[in-house]
């Protein structure tokens, strides 16, 4: 067995670099700190977040705290008393129904049937989302309702730009 053929045993670890223990270690002098300055300092660090004293980023955006989820499905808000006062018994409430009395902007948003409100007559209900109130309320006077998919829609941006409101 020579010294040039010796191998370390498998599975071995290299033992960590030992810096500024002379010239000879290949990490001698500067001890792979470069010249002066900060961080070539002993204790010589830099605090996370720290710019070189530019405004640090966590200073450069909003104060408020949150978060807006743009792709978040909104529903557009339909109550028992605007159904009772704008249609008649046995009549199918939807998102056509709807939108054609101007309830809501467009048959294809989504919406919600909410249980404010009194609902004296029968209808037949057809919501991508109804309220627990509005459901019991609904059975109460006869109707019926069944919960539709909501239907899949356009992204709306809702990134405000300087300038823009």
């Amino acid at each position: 067995m020579d010294q040039h053929t010796l191998r370390p045993p498998a599975g071995a670890k290299r033992s960590r670099l030992r810096r500024g223990r002379g010239n000879a270690s290949g990490k001698g002098t500067y001890s792979g700190r470069g010249l002066k300055g900060q961080k070539a300092r002993s204790g010589g660090k830099v605090r996370p977040g720290f710019e070189g004293g530019q405004i640090p980023l966590i200073r450069r955006l909003g104060r408020k705290p949150g978060f807006r989820n743009p792709f978040r499905t909104e529903f557009q808000a339909v109550n028992l008393r605007d159904l009772e006062d704008r249609f008649a018994a046995g009549d199918v409430v939807d998102g056509e129904a709807l939108a054609a009395i101007r309830l809501i902007d467009d048959a294809g948003e989504p919406f919600k049937v909410l249980g404010d409100g009194e609902l004296t007559h029968a209808l037949t209900v057809r919501a991508p989302r109804l309220s627990a109130s509005a459901k019991e309320a609904i059975t109460a006077a006869g109707g019926s309702f069944e919960e539709l998919a909501p239907a899949v829609r356009k992204v709306r941006n809702r990134i405000h730009r300087r300038g823009e409101s």
